[in-house]
């Protein structure tokens, strides 16, 4: 006998898209930015009264309406951007690495040590190498730490390397106790009357430096990723570790040898935020940018080129949220929200990027 069956299908069904021809991507994109303003603009009406594009002109003028705010948005740029491109490799072969934060405390930390006890020993520039020395290899020993645990045990590194973030910074708050004899917990600008240890100005510019050693980094990444052997299998780790040890991959000493190289990425990027930016050394170094990293990365899909893009969105928004707030007199929190609904949606336009939702079009019957 036989039996009628009706097959319904969910009124909503969500399945993973072929890749999108890279104009319909970027068309999300776009349209997600414009959603958001277009949400931040009534949000502003209701909250504040001001004309959202006044308020907008603001944001811009906060990254590019001066000489010196476009100095130091390149500069917030190249530094989030070094931090991205230290925890990339890491993120590619899906090895959790929160702990850039951390890395880049020591790294810096390194520098301002050799700043501050060789100061009056060593020539300027081969106090410039020394500190660069010190802060790769502190970046790297930082990292290979959860990288050899990982690899020999397998832990949890996501963990490991989150919990020596709280290690770095009071590791350098011990370290600024010592060298600040006061007790005020502040260290000051190291070596102020003589620079040394400073790197030097190029065309009279600050940061110009910083800005070039970083473009070189992000050009070395690239190629390094995309093209190089150990690129390769770095991805090959991340796609299945059976598959990397089936073909003769050394998984252990891929884990090792990207951890390493995120670490002294991660030192390059505190010796450049301690000798080029700040010239001294805190618990805030970093400035959060070691998790705003993570966000980068991912937006950038690993690919060192696209995170010059994201980095600058993310650079712009926070510089443009602080000009709101000072220009209109609002709390901080008024322009923090602004800024958290554009990457809410710059975020969540990648869901409709990668996936597609189908509805129900009617019933099937079989027997």
């Amino acid at each position: 006998m036989n039996e009628k069956i009706k097959h319904t299908e969910p009124l909503i069904r969500i399945s993973k898209r072929d890749d999108l021809v890279w104009w319909k991507s970027w068309l999300v994109r776009v349209i997600a930015v414009v959603l958001a303003l277009v949400l931040c603009s009534v949000i502003i009406i209701l909250i504040t009264g001001y004309n959202p594009i006044q308020v907008y002109l603001a944001m811009i003028r906060g990254s590019f309406g001066t000489n010196r705010k476009l100095w130091i948005m390149l500069q917030n740029l190249a530094m989030l951007l070094c931090i991205s491109l230290a925890v990339t490799p890491a993120f590619k072969m899906r090895f959790w690495n929160i702990g850039a934060e951390g890395q880049v405390l020591v790294g810096g930390l390194a520098t301002a040590a050799v700043m501050f006890y060789a100061k009056d020993s060593l020539p300027p520039f081969i106090m410039i190498i020394t500190m660069l020395a010190a802060s790769l290899a502190a970046g790297i020993i930082w990292a290979m730490i959860p990288a050899f645990f990982k690899a020999k045990w397998n832990t949890n590194e996501t963990l490991f390397t989150l919990m020596m973030n709280y290690v770095a910074t009071q590791l350098v708050s011990f370290f600024i106790m010592i060298w600040v004899p006061s007790g005020s917990s502040v260290m000051g600008i190291i070596n102020q009357d003589s620079q040394a240890g400073w790197l030097p100005e190029i065309f009279g510019q600050k940061y110009l430096l910083n800005i070039l050693i970083v473009a070189a980094v992000t050009i070395a990444m690239f190629i390094y990723l995309k093209y190089s052997k150990q690129g390769y299998e770095i991805s090959v780790v991340g796609e299945s570790e059976n598959t990397a040890k089936y073909i003769g991959i050394n998984v252990k000493k891929v884990i090792l040898r990207t951890m390493g190289l995120s670490g002294a990425i991660c030192g390059l990027a505190g010796f450049l935020l301690v000798s080029g930016t700040n010239h001294t050394i805190t618990t805030t170094t970093a400035g959060g940018m070691g998790f705003t990293a993570i966000m980068v990365s991912w937006l950038g899909k690993f690919n060192a080129v696209i995170m010059v893009l994201t980095s600058f969105i993310i650079v712009f928004l926070q510089r443009g949220a602080g000009e709101i707030a000072t220009k209109f007199n609002l709390n901080q929190s008024v322009a923090d929200i602004l800024t958290g609904i554009i990457l809410f949606f710059i975020i969540g336009c990648e869901f409709f990027v990668n996936y597609k939702i189908n509805f129900r079009t009617g019933h099937k019957e079989g027997k």
